[in-house]
């Protein structure tokens, strides 16, 4: 029997301080509800369980970041539909001017409500901002905008280019062509009555003159005889001055003309027509043209009449589009930026800078309303595209949130604290520690039967 060493003691005594430190993880991890507090507890574990939670935080702020996109693009398309309610009153008030009922001044009324209106989109451009970004007046850095290439009314063919255009159409004598509003007669170039009747009173005898498909001779008057065909001069320069479509044979048999007055003002040669439809044009490519005017060269007529006009478009210089990046996603990668753009919206920008509809014809009024329609196509292709990027962030923040809870899910399996489990090895533990202590005491009474042998 020894006292110096109590064995029985020391293992009860061993055996309680692993039970009482099994005892207090289970209590830490009951109070705390993680069963990983310290990297002790599982290293892999924990390990995985902080880059989940890396990856989780970053899904829910990706999400919070598209949901603030949304609330950005909201704004902006907004803003928008008040610009397109402007327009469409615009498109109205144009087409009112170009009304031939209207006098100057009351063409002057509605160009007074045209301004007010075209002031207020420039206003709405310069102030809708969010979070102090501005989202309608573009950003710094200005470009030129060239203005949608338009045919003035006429009838032929467009193709509108980048910066340049062509506008085919006929031209030909004999017809009529509606120029600015005003029908012309079309004669060819040199043909005019008082040309035909030099060369009618240049004729000489026997020479043959074919008047709307009936061939006549040219003789004296003692020689006229209208049923054998045969007419002296002043009586074909008096078919011609009414108005018949003469041949002149043989040196001009190949040329048909239609015979007109040149002294009226709606009637003009080739020539002439050629200039007033440029003029047209160029008139109707110049709106919204603030900062460029456009230029228009007719070419060379073919054999048909057809004359190919070549537009140099005229031009607005606009801010930059407004561009910025959303992150809608956990990690440094380029995929995960949805970029938003959005071009300036100001009166420049929507080619309606400086818009008139104030003249004495309406023709200002007329070019106007095809002004009128781009920049309401603008305004329409714009917000489509705001659009197009709202839905495809409300369908990012579905996945982002999806993605998070199960990742969320698959991190509180590794780390939160099974809390039923748990209790089961806290009691276990408990009773334990009692029968350890109840242990340890009966070791401490092992030796005292040594007292006996010394009294």
């Amino acid at each position: 029997m020894v006292v110096q060493h109590n064995m029985q003691a020391a293992n009860a005594n061993r055996m309680l301080n692993v039970t009482t430190s099994a005892q207090s993880k289970s209590t830490e991890k009951l109070s705390s509800g993680y069963k990983i507090n310290r990297a002790a507890d599982d290293a892999a574990g924990l390990s995985i369980s902080e880059k989940m939670r890396k990856q989780i935080k970053g899904l829910d702020k990706a999400s919070s970041n598209a949901q603030d996109g949304v609330s950005a693009v909201q704004t902006a398309e907004g803003a928008l539909t008040e610009v397109h309610s402007m327009l469409q009153r615009m498109n109205e008030l144009a087409t009112q001017a170009a009304n031939g009922t209207n006098s100057e001044s009351d063409r002057s009324s509605i160009q007074d409500e045209i301004d007010q209106l075209t002031t207020e989109i420039d206003r709405v451009s310069e102030t809708t901002k969010f979070n102090e970004t501005y989202l309608l007046k573009g950003q710094s850095g200005t470009t030129n905008k060239y203005m949608a290439a338009h045919d003035a009314g006429f009838d032929g063919t467009l193709v509108d280019g980048d910066t340049k255009a062509t506008f085919t159409m006929k031209i030909k004598a004999g017809e009529s062509l509606k120029i600015g509003g005003t029908n012309y007669d079309i004669y060819a170039t040199g043909s005019g009555v008082s040309d035909l009747q030099d060369k009618v009173g240049k004729l000489t005898a026997n020479q043959e003159v074919t008047i709307d498909g009936t061939k006549y001779t040219v003789v004296d008057k003692a020689g006229v005889d209208e049923k054998a065909n045969k007419l002296e001069a002043t009586t074909i320069a008096a078919k011609i001055q009414a108005g018949s479509t003469v041949n002149l044979t043989p040196a001009d048999a190949s040329k048909a003309v239609k015979a007109v007055d040149t002294s009226k003002p709606t009637s003009i040669d080739v020539a002439t027509a050629t200039q007033k439809v440029t003029a047209e044009l160029q008139a109707a490519n110049d709106i919204g043209a603030a900062d460029g005017k456009s230029t228009v060269t007719a070419g060379t007529a073919t054999a048909d009449g057809t004359i190919e006009f070549a537009i140099q478009k005229g031009h607005a210089s606009v801010a930059n589009t407004l561009s910025f990046n959303l992150h809608v996603g956990a990690d440094a990668d380029s995929t995960n930026k949805i970029t938003v753009n959005i071009d300036s919206m100001s009166t420049a920008g929507l080619g309606i800078k400086g818009l008139n509809v104030k003249d004495s014809t309406g023709t200002a009024a007329t070019y106007a309303i095809d002004a009128i329609a781009d920049a309401i196509s603008t305004v329409s292709s714009q917000r489509s595209s705001l659009g197009a990027v709202q839905n495809r962030l409300e369908h990012t923040i579905n996945n982002l949130d999806n993605v998070s809870e199960n990742t969320t899910s698959a991190e509180s399996r590794i780390r939160d604290t099974d809390m039923a489990k748990e209790m089961v090895n806290y009691s276990k533990n408990n009773i334990l520690a009692q029968a350890g202590q109840s242990m340890l005491a009966q070791a401490n009474q092992s030796n005292q039967g040594v007292l006996s042998l010394l009294q």
